[in-house]
């Protein structure tokens, strides 16, 4: 872990993305020995909370819960994590295992002077925050997951329950060399496009947020970077110190996800020495879109019972 990581200057403006009464800023910072793009919002002396973004995502995920967060008095750190968006791509499967990309947010974390935050997550993003919470216990003060199950609890329904396997099928095929590449890229974006809108509630995403989110897909080796977390998980499966989770836990989870059988949200619980279950009834995958302002006031009083 890098723990002398630096923020540096960054051009990249936030195009009205966060509202205007939010002080919020862009930066690039030097995290685990990459360079992260990060959007950090909110009173720098303020309790302090990473929100990691999924697939196929970047910190713009999470723009409906960042005002609501600094309104109640916290600050905010939003990487594009590494391979995504603005945040550097490196070269190799094995530059994402996802022990590295814990340690690039433990280094992130150290960026602002800290020893340790409140860590949200939501689909990789949470993978990664279980596997941070894990791996580097002292990092985390709290800890929220979102539609993410914890690596164990996964790991044991793929090998046990046909059905989740089933839903599993995509993470297979991206296994290939270039090819899901090819697939993900033809027609302007096409397949992640429905892969979005086909699993969220109608309406969630506009055309102008998918468009958005063509632009970070379409940044030089952004596409690769993004496909290699589904490989590095399969090739070099992550092996946790511990399975426990010992920071006091809160896991959100829309009942109507797509890709993850709802047993893994018990199952994912069960795994944390205090842990909390929000099922949220008629959600899909795609939380923070769908209920953003239920899940900030359900993170404000996680994080602020502390």
């Amino acid at each position: 872990m890098d723990s002398t990581a630096r923020a540096t200057a960054s051009s990249e403006t936030l195009d009205a993305a966060i509202p205007s009464v939010v002080d919020a800023t862009a930066s690039r910072r030097t995290a685990n020995d990459i360079e992260l793009h990060v959007v950090a919002a909110g009173d720098e002396a303020a309790p302090l909370v990473v929100l990691l973004h999924g697939f196929p995502e970047y910190w713009y995920g999470w723009r409906a819960v960042i005002a609501s967060l600094v309104e109640a008095g916290y600050r905010i750190l939003v990487p594009d994590q590494r391979g995504y968006n603005r945040s550097e791509k490196p070269d190799g499967v094995r530059a994402y295992r996802t022990r590295e990309l814990s340690r690039d947010v433990a280094a992130l974390i150290a960026t602002e002077g800290r020893e340790a935050a409140h860590v949200v997550g939501h689909d990789w993003g949470g993978v990664v925050a279980w596997d941070l919470a894990c791996r580097f216990p002292a990092v985390v003060d709290r800890l929220a997951v979102v539609n993410a199950p914890h690596p164990t609890a996964y790991r044991r329904q793929l090998l046990s329950n046909p059905d989740q396997l089933r839903r599993s099928w995509y993470a297979a095929c991206f296994q290939f060399p270039w090819l899901p590449e090819l697939a993900c890229r033809y027609d302007d974006y096409r397949l992640l496009e429905r892969a979005l809108r086909n699993t969220s509630q109608p309406g969630t995403f506009t055309d102008a947020e998918l468009d958005r989110y063509r632009r970070a897909w379409d940044r030089d080796g952004a596409l690769t970077g993004m496909l290699d977390w589904y490989r590095a998980a399969a090739r070099y499966p992550p092996r946790l110190p511990t399975d426990r989770v010992d920071a006091p836990t809160l896991v959100v989870w829309g009942d109507e996800d797509t890709a993850l059988v709802p047993a893994l949200a018990v199952d994912s619980a069960a795994f944390c020495a205090t842990g909390r279950l929000e099922l949220l009834s008629g959600v899909s995958h795609w939380v923070p879109h769908e209920e953003p302002d239920r899940l900030a006031d359900l993170l404000v009083d996680h994080v602020g019972s502390a």
